[in-house]
């Protein structure tokens, strides 16, 4: 079979997708090589670009890197920028390279579309890109910190009004991200709250057009409650420097206009000879084929293809996935001389976010508002990760929305959030840290020895001289109180009748689902014995790793687990149950204070990220 050279021409939700697909399918056949090609030398999660442009999580959130999502594949990684398609040739010209191909994937996706708008190239910002997301909120953050110095009101409050033009879903979930920084702004540059002004402007005679009435309703409601002003039937006709105009002839004085109003397709493509559909995207057959071009794709917002009359594949990011794969299930078949499969759309509803703690959704059929709504989306996004096989980003994702969050923009608010102070845990963690030393001081020397060593100072010596008879080390006796390990002596009462001299248990038998367990694991006295001895070094190292704050979550959950064993043993008494509660809330990451884990987690976190994943670099040249 000859070599086949498969190359995918950007790394969006499409791109992606498609190439995780063909690397899965190609993976031990060296006959097919796959290169996926971007400008970038990441992928950016684009329905997440307003949380980067109001400052709720940082830029690096959402970027993606094209190393971590790749590495282990047989994905080669280009970052360069596509300047020529020659489809008589086959290949695929670079600023810094060329590349054969067999097959070929488009999927540089969509840019705003400003519909010929005077001033809006010079004067407004787009949301369209993570460098987007970063200018806008550097300038929000500049031109309220500037206006605060402003002495003028009528400069002042054009400064401080913010402006959206378009009530999809990039600006509705814009604005519903500035109405919870807006605080911060104001904290922050020492102004009052109510000088910020937020405008959503829309030419349409409603907002949120891809929901349905009631759902659009409520997102409306909610904007209208937290000072939104909403302009319907508004369209914008020209952008100033410092304000924009209507088509009624009103004046909104401003410096800052989102645009949001509309997308066409990638302008890169118009070099590509390929007949363009409706905003400029590219027509494709049902098998997500250029109606040109054998063994040309193009999926993602760049393909045109009426799933009805009249009606295109949506330009939302399930649609992109499915196209991707659409197209990658194709090239397959193409190549082990298979039928090709058609694209079907199955789309599962469309989610808005307005803030973090707020959102509406359409879920087949069922209609969703506020708190659940966002949560929903959350588990949509963390599925995503899932789909493309990357647990690194799914975990960074649950870290950066729920764990270092501020302000309170989460939807479990400042609860589970990282920012909490970790300092005032330091004495619990080292109190439980000692109660484990001593726990574990009594098992490996013996109670008799331990008690007398540590009654004066001056006896701490007699710990150095060896250890006592009853030290669990040197004991061939049950000291467990488990029923049928008591038949090989009588040790177990023993130790039983020693501990009720001090402590009444919290519960005078073991639960029957619990003795059934504890039979299975030690069986035996011999096992016992064993495990006995294993108990006191594990004991003592939950005390040092406490004490010290090294790998201070596992030895956290490993005491919360002791303290339960020993309660559902029936040999806890209430004197030591404080040690459950106590370890769970040092579950915190209290180590990171005042602890080694302040150096040793990142470390391993950095080696250990680098041997599996690589080392990320800016630009990739596979060869």
């Amino acid at each position: 079979m000859a070599n086949k050279n498969i190359v995918i021409i950007g790394a969006g939700y499409a791109g992606v997708h498609a190439a995780k697909k063909l690397a899965k399918k190609f993976k031990k056949d060296d006959t097919v090589s796959i290169t996926l090609i971007d400008r970038h030398s990441y992928h950016t999660m684009m329905t997440e670009l307003h949380e980067v442009a109001a400052h709720r999580v940082e830029p690096d959130a959402i970027q993606f890197d094209l190393r971590r999502l790749f590495n282990r594949t047989k994905v080669k990684l280009v970052t360069d920028n596509v300047t020529h398609v020659d489809h008589d040739t086959k290949k695929v010209t670079t600023e810094h390279g060329e590349f054969d191909y067999d097959y070929l994937i488009l999927g540089m996706g969509g840019e705003p579309n400003d519909f010929g708008t005077p001033g809006v190239g010079e004067h407004a910002f787009t949301l369209w890109s993570w460098e987007d997301a970063v200018k806008l909120r550097e300038h929000i953050e500049n031109t309220v910190a500037k206006a605060a110095t402003i002495h003028d009101e009528a400069t002042r409050r054009a400064m401080l009004a913010f402006t959206i033009c378009g009530s999809g879903f990039t600006g509705i979930e814009l604005v519903g991200e500035l109405i919870e920084w807006k605080e911060r702004l104001a904290k922050n540059n020492k102004l009052d709250v109510n000088e910020i002004s937020l405008y959503v402007i829309e030419a349409a005679p409603t907002i949120l057009n891809m929901l349905e009435r009631r759902d659009a309703d409520k997102a409306e409601a909610y904007l209208l409650k937290h000072g939104v002003k909403v302009l319907k039937e508004s369209p914008i006709v020209e952008v100033r420097p410092d304000e924009i105009v209507l088509k009624n002839g009103e004046t909104i004085p401003t410096y800052t206009l989102a645009w949001t109003g509309g997308v066409k397709a990638n302008s890169d493509t118009e070099e590509y000879q390929m007949e363009q559909a409706r905003a400029g995207r590219l027509k494709v057959n049902k098998y997500m084929e250029s109606e040109q071009y054998d063994n040309v794709y193009v999926v993602g917002d760049l393909a045109y293809f009426e799933e009805e009359p009249g009606k295109p594949t949506p330009q939302i990011v399930e649609a992109a996935e499915q196209t991707g794969t659409t197209a990658a299930k194709n090239i397959i078949a193409t190549i082990k001389g298979e039928d090709k499969v058609a694209y079907e759309g199955k789309y599962h509803g469309v989610m808005v976010s307005i803030g973090a703690r707020y959102g509406v959704a359409d879920l087949m059929g069922l209609h969703l508002s506020g708190w659940f709504a966002n949560f929903v989306k959350h588990m949509v996004n963390l599925y995503y990760f899932f789909g493309i096989g990357s647990g690194y980003y799914m975990f960074k994702y649950i870290e950066h929305e729920f764990f270092h969050t501020k302000d309170k923009r989460n939807i479990f608010r400042d609860f589970l959030t990282r920012y909490g102070n970790v300092l005032w845990s330091v004495p619990l963690r080292v109190y439980l840290g000692f109660f484990w030393l001593v726990e574990g001081g009594k098992k490996f020397w013996g109670e008799e020895l331990w008690s007398d060593a540590t009654s004066s100072f001056a006896n701490l010596t007699k710990l150095f001289r060896g250890i006592g008879e009853d030290s669990w080390l040197v004991s061939s006796s049950v000291n467990l109180n488990y029923p049928w390990l008591q038949e090989a002596g009588s040790a177990a009462t023993a130790a039983a009748t020693d501990a009720s001299e001090w402590a009444v248990p919290i519960l005078s038998d073991l639960p029957k689902w619990f003795a059934w367990i504890m039979q299975i694991i030690m069986p035996t006295p011999e096992v016992a014995v064993f495990m006995q001895k294993t108990v006191v070094f594990v004991e003592i190292a939950i005390g040092l790793a406490l004490i010290f704050g090294l790998f201070t979550w596992l030895a956290s959950a490993a005491s919360a687990a002791f303290i339960a064993m020993f309660t559902l043993s029936a040999m806890l008494g209430w004197e030591q149950f404080w040690a459950l509660p106590a370890a769970i809330a040092i579950l915190n990451g209290a180590g990171r204070t005042m602890g080694l884990d302040y150096w040793v987690i990142p470390f391993i976190q950095k080696k250990a990220s680098q041997w599996w994943y690589g080392k990320p670099k800016s630009i990739y040249q596979d060869k």
